[in-house]
């Protein structure tokens, strides 16, 4: 008799209780597509008729969203193509929380309409005094729109062509500047730019004058730009462009630009992101001069970039929470890194995985940092190891160096040492079979 006339019907797998709970979970046509791919299976030949059901309830998907989960062992600690920092427990917590009604834009004690997120504006505040106000977009090149639009429309910006930079995916800041309304107006050289070239390009025109800080590549050699202090003295607003969202200064980062630092400085408005190195979710931070930033928050275009409550709750707890991944991965113990890659390596080559523990370097990423590596340690495996470990049921995203896949664990919280290894076994499962 053929085996395939015992698959059983649509209708009657989707009887099992578990699959009834999943209907309500993720609705009915995430369902019943894993159970139509469970009954080909069958019909293939690869389960027997009677695991039909099982098999459709293995196959379900955790969420109907498309995007996964992955663990990144990359070593770049903020990987754009992994979304950049990943949110702390606080603030997915807040997130589950805001995802109902919410008191965004309501005073309770009162019942009549409040400032839009104003405990998250006033956590921004806190954490960085030198800032008389503050104001929140949805991403850090919208920060620089809004104040190019709102501050320089029809006038000129005044920046250095050293910083007139590329960032990924062909995202070039003068096209950003230029679709605003405003003009450019070129001063120094790639390597030297003085204050006197500043200077000499101010007029009536002169919107503000725009420091970026170069957070993908470095100029070395023969180099000059002119400070933030030295640029305030000119008497135009100055707008400091710092990308990574470094709130304070950082012992392991004494390059790197930080808010407090540049407006006590002297810079009139300070923009950022929110999900580089201050580990929270993806928003453009703006921090300054309280008539500049209350300007911003007036003009029309700070409507249609006004970040969602979701994001207000996640900025606050990343804000008032405990430390994030961000700063434990950027603080994490080298030797600390070593001992968990041995004792992986130790157990994975115990059930015949070629695994080797050896010293990694990571990197910051996020265009921010250029230059600073950071000891690491990292499981070696096979090259071909890392299709089979970005492709499996928890997706590993390592990189591929000197011949070998490399998982570094600078960025993997420890907790997630044990996923990691399961997923190594089943990608190594997976070469067996296919071999």
């Amino acid at each position: 008799m053929d085996t395939r006339r015992r698959i059983p019907r649509t209708d009657a797998v989707l009887r099992d209780p578990r699959l009834a709970e999943a209907v309500r979970r993720l609705g009915p046509e995430a369902v019943k597509s894993a159970v139509r791919r469970a009954q080909d299976s069958a019909r293939r030949g690869e389960v027997p008729p009677e695991d039909v059901t099982d098999t459709a309830v293995a196959l379900l998907p955790s969420t109907v969203g498309g995007l996964r989960p992955v663990i990144n062992a990359t070593g770049v600690l903020l990987h754009t193509n992994l979304g950049r920092a990943p949110l702390s427990r606080a603030a997915r917590s807040a997130v589950r929380e805001a995802a109902g009604p919410t008191d965004v834009e309501l005073d309770l004690a009162t019942g009549v309409r409040a400032r839009r997120g104003r405990t998250a504006l006033d956590a921004l505040g806190a954490r960085v005094p030198a800032a008389r106000a503050v104001h929140v977009v949805n991403n850090g090149a919208a920060a620089l729109v809004l104040a190019a639009t709102a501050l320089a429309a029809g006038r000129e910006i005044v920046i250095s062509r050293g910083e007139m930079v590329e960032i990924g995916d062909g995202f070039r800041l003068p096209d950003l500047l230029v679709s605003t309304g405003a003009r450019l107006r070129e001063v120094g050289t790639t390597n030297r730019t003085s204050v006197a070239d500043y200077a000499d390009a101010l007029g009536p025109r002169t919107g503000f004058v725009l420091k970026v800080h170069p957070s993908n590549f470095r100029i070395t050699g023969f180099t000059r730009a002119a400070g933030t202090r030295e640029l305030a003295a000119l008497g135009v607003p100055v707008v400091v462009d710092i990308g990574s969202g470094l709130l304070a200064p950082h012992p392991l980062l004494p390059d790197e630009p930080d808010a407090e630092g540049q407006l006590r400085a002297g810079a009139s408005l300070v923009t950022a992101s929110g999900d580089k190195l201050l580990g929270g979710p993806q928003c453009g931070l703006l921090l300054g001069d309280d008539a500049l930033v209350r300007t911003l928050s007036r003009h029309p275009l700070a409507r249609a970039l006004r970040v969602d409550k979701l994001t207000l709750a996640a900025l606050e707890a990343t804000l008032t929470g405990p430390g994030t991944p961000t700063a434990d991965a950027l603080s994490a113990d080298p030797a600390r890194l070593r001992h968990r890659a041995e004792r992986l390596a130790r157990a994975l080559s115990a059930d015949g995985v070629d695994a080797r523990a050896v010293p990694s370097e990571a990197t910051v990423g996020g265009g921010g940092a250029p230059g600073v590596t950071l000891p690491s340690a990292a499981l070696s495996l096979p090259q071909t190891y890392a299709t089979a470990l970005r492709t499996g049921p928890t997706p590993v995203v390592g990189r591929l160096e000197g011949g070998r896949c490399l998982l570094d664990l600078r960025a993997v919280p420890a907790e997630d040492d044990e996923r990691l290894a399961e997923a190594v076994r089943a990608a190594s499962e997976g070469r067996a079979s296919c071999g």
